[in-house]
């Protein structure tokens, strides 16, 4: 039986605390606004007011036993797991906590390489070797999609010793793999199957979406409900069903990074997230999908433009698409994504989640009204004619795999050396490179670099993305290992 999801008992409890008007001589400084005035005129009163620490009767993060507690409780009853942890660094902080749940040192997980920078951090934190599997390639649009369960079965066969499954749900772009079947194929071999839904905390409030993690039965999931859920940036929440990683080695490993002092604005904001979703989200997600409809509709009415969906299923490994994602692919008007997403922001003051080579994305979610859907469709149709150039054919594919030489862990502590990029071919990583958003990495500490993966980054940079990770921002040198004549790592 469903708790009552109308309740906000995290809110409730800051609320009466603020009512009481009591007298601070604890943390923050601010005490509740009065040394900051100009803190107090920019987020008001309020915000300062409600700016408070843990005490009884607000309850502890690192241990909760009161309302935070309860909160965390509800969060969990509404995504139908056992357990929910709130999370005040983002879902980052949950995706290192899954692997690092679920694996020790030395433990092998198998994972895509299009995952995000957080689980490949979590591999050099916790010291696991990584056991890639290929996304499928959509080489149309230049992206990577779905992982098959086919890829998933022969990962398997070849390191049956590993101890998880790390998937994605969905992936920035909107595609779903067969997470029920991969799932059940992974609990047959004792594997816990771990998913960052870094981009899918609505998946579970709607039929006509994509099946959440845990509908389908995974282990563990991660969800930014700042994202897609309505909550405050850098909330979000990490959920646990069943008995194959425990809920107290959980606690614990969330409490090795976990700020002692975690924000209240943050996790009230997921308080009241949790009641929006669970009350209001069915009715709410049909409005949004209804909007992204009927824009993307309008969207594939202007020549040169294709705004991509559900015609994916069953290629690339796409088993099912979230089509609150409203990705798209812009070759067809002679420009890269970069160029439009620049466009859009300079000249129609319209700002778009990220721009690729290819293509463009826009997030709809509750918060979007007809009136900026239109603003967007009229925006692409001024674009398609100003700015139309012959179609662009980009020269750079969307890349494979590199080859892991050394673990994450280890090419991380051992020592570097500074090359120009165009001279390291052959070169062992020894940082990340990538371009953020989405946060992939196209380069990571240990892995091979090749004249593919550095033409990648030079396109990257004649586009002028944003470069991130790597000591030099304007990307013409990379940190490699002072010693190239290592051993490659047995996987």
């Amino acid at each position: 039986m469903k708790q009552n999801h109308e309740i906000l008992p995290l809110i409730e409890a800051i609320m009466q605390y603020d009512q009481r008007d009591v007298v601070p001589f604890d943390v923050p400084g601010h005490k509740h606004g009065r040394g900051t005035k100009e803190l107090v005129d920019f987020f008001g009163e309020k915000v300062m007011r409600i700016d408070v620490n843990s005490m009884k009767c607000l309850d502890n993060i690192g241990n909760p036993v009161g309302v935070i507690k309860e909160a965390q409780q509800l969060m969990a009853d509404a995504y139908d797991a056992d357990h929910a942890f709130f999370l005040t660094n983002g879902t980052s902080s949950g995706v290192q906590a899954m692997i690092m749940s679920a694996c020790q040192a030395g433990d092998k997980v198998i994972l895509p390489r299009n995952a995000h920078k957080s689980a490949i951090n979590a591999l050099i934190l916790g010291g696991i070797t990584p056991v890639y599997v290929q996304p499928e390639m959509n080489t149309r649009l230049g992206i990577a999609m779905g992982v098959t369960v086919e890829k998933i079965k022969e990962a398997i066969a070849l390191h049956p010793d590993s101890k998880a499954v790390f998937l994605i749900n969905p992936t920035y772009y909107g595609a779903a793999s067969a997470l029920k079947e991969i799932t059940e194929l992974c609990h047959k071999h004792d594997m816990a199957v771990l998913v960052d839904e870094a981009h899918g905390a609505h998946l579970h409030f709607h039929d006509e979406l994509p099946m959440s993690a845990m509908e389908a039965g995974a282990d563990m999931s991660a969800v930014s409900l700042h994202k897609t859920g309505g909550s405050l940036t850098q909330s979000s929440a990490l959920l646990l069903k069943g008995d194959i990683i425990d809920k107290d080695r959980v606690k614990t490993i969330l409490n090795l990074t976990t700020s002692t002092s975690a924000s209240y604005l943050l996790m009230a904001s997921l308080d009241g997230a949790r009641k929006i979703l669970a009350t209001r989200g069915e009715k709410m997600l049909t409005d949004t999908l209804e909007l992204s409809r009927s824009a993307r509709a309008e969207i594939n009415e202007i020549e040169g433009l294709y705004a991509f969906s559900t015609e994916l299923i069953d290629a690339h490994g796409v088993y099912a698409f979230d089509e609150t994602k409203l990705s798209i692919n812009v070759n067809g008007i002679g420009l890269t994504g970069f160029e439009v997403y620049d466009i859009l922001r300079d000249e129609y003051n319209i700002q778009m989640e990220l721009g690729d080579i290819n293509n463009v994305l826009a997030i709809i979610s509750l918060g979007d009204t007809k009136e900026a859907l239109c603003a967007l469709v009229s925006a692409l149709k001024d674009i398609s004619v100003k700015y139309k150039k012959p179609e662009f054919d980009c020269q750079v594919k969307p890349l494979k795999n590199p080859e892991v030489v050394i673990i994450p862990r280890d090419a991380f502590y051992m020592q570097k050396k500074i090359l120009p990029l165009a001279d390291s071919v052959g070169e062992i990583a020894g940082e990340y490179i990538m371009a953020y958003p989405p946060g992939i990495p196209v380069l990571s500490p240990g892995e091979r670099i090749t004249k593919e993966i550095i033409d990648y980054i030079e396109v990257l940079k004649t586009q002028k993305s944003v470069l991130t990770d790597n000591h030099d921002p304007s990307g013409e040198f990379i940190k490699v290992l002072k010693h190239n004549n290592v051993s490659s790592i047995a996987i």
